[in-house]
């Protein structure tokens, strides 16, 4: 590999045998992401009964950093699903996070900036219902999405949030998500300028990062009422 042409300059390290990749639509691998505490399935209309219900009496404040919501009726979340599906379809993909057993729905999540020219794609739109929030089945979900595209050949995944999100910011640094930087009002959101943290976690990255998720996931790591014995972050940490 080489780090300098023939001018003496430097450039980007050199890539061998890399293709691009499917885009998540055509691959198979994506199309139901399951795991052993949740599943994700294509965000269709036939999901806005139960994800209403799962966000019922969801405080407000859940929605303040993100571009929509809060959704106070059913039809609110059939406009979003039509939103996500219809307006955006060529540059993401929606997924429903349900249970595995009753597949009920816990909430959604999405891949967005979906680039296979250059091998990168965001996980976006992460939005857990109260009985999702703080549970196995919520980092499960986060793992399976990064896992399904680093198997396509994917380079780069991103998460993207709003600077003063901090608890967003907290959960992708768990995840192993490095902080790249941040992109000065780069939108404008429900008439508030938004400042939007980058982050990523790149191909050399996941191998180590993907044996410390599954490592966190084994039921061994959890008390009979549900109480992780070991944080992930104790685990993605040491990768720092």
């Amino acid at each position: 590999m080489k780090d300098t042409n023939i001018h003496g300059q430097k450039i980007g390290l050199e890539v061998k045998n890399w293709k691009t990749p499917q885009t998540v639509q055509e691959a198979e691998v994506t199309q139901c992401l399951k795991g052993r505490y949740c599943q994700l399935v294509k965000l269709d209309s036939a999901h806005a009964p139960s994800l209403h219900s799962a966000f019922s009496g969801t405080d407000d404040a859940h929605w303040t950093y993100l571009p929509y919501g809060p959704f106070k009726s059913q039809s609110d979340f059939e406009d979003l699903i039509d939103t996500l599906n219809l307006n955006w379809r060529k540059s993401s993909l929606a997924y429903c996070i349900q249970s595995i057993e009753q597949e009920e729905a816990l909430g959604f999540c999405a891949y967005l900036r979906m680039m296979p020219q250059s091998g990168s794609i965001e996980v976006g739109h992460l939005s857990f219902s109260p009985k999702l929030q703080k549970t196995p089945a919520a980092t499960e979900a986060i793992y399976l999405m990064i896992d399904a595209i680093f198997k396509l050949g994917y380079r780069r995944c991103e998460w993207k949030c709003n600077d003063l999100n901090l608890p967003s910011i907290a959960a992708a640094k768990r995840y192993g998500f490095k902080y790249e930087g941040t992109f000065r009002q780069a939108q404008v959101v429900k008439e508030h300028n938004r400042d939007t943290a980058w982050l990523s976690i790149v191909d050399h990255e996941w191998k180590a990062l993907k044996a410390c998720f599954e490592e966190w996931l084994q039921a061994e790591n959890f008390t009979e009422s549900g109480l992780q014995k070991k944080r992930l972050s104790e685990l993605t940490s040491k990768l720092s």
